[in-house]
């Protein structure tokens, strides 16, 4: 089953990411629930992964962002997103990640 979205998209300067996700999940849990398409009530869990690229790497992101099926099929989303992190430096606390299903 998935267990999250990769979301591909240009802001101008004046977005403020935080905002952007916020309005994603607000809409897309009312949508779903509003569908009745699992049982129970569906909610995202707190926080997100963002990660920038230059424009020369839009087509490999895009490359990237539609093979998720056949990925994750060699790949946890935990394996993904540790090897994200790593890739681009970012320092992290492990108790601070996602609460992973696997």
């Amino acid at each position: 089953m998935p267990d999250h979205v990769h979301i591909f998209v240009g802001f101008k300067p004046t977005i403020l990411i935080s905002d952007f996700v916020k309005e994603i999940k607000v809409e897309s849990n009312d949508f779903i629930n509003s569908k009745n398409w699992i049982k129970g009530k569906f909610s995202w869990q707190e926080g997100y992964g963002v990660f920038s690229y230059s424009h020369s790497h839009i087509d490999a992101v895009i490359r990237y962002v539609l093979n998720q099926e056949i990925h994750h099929q060699k790949k946890t989303f935990r394996q993904e997103y540790l090897e994200l992190l790593k890739k681009f430096e970012i320092p992290f606390e492990a108790e601070y990640l996602f609460d992973f299903i696997e």
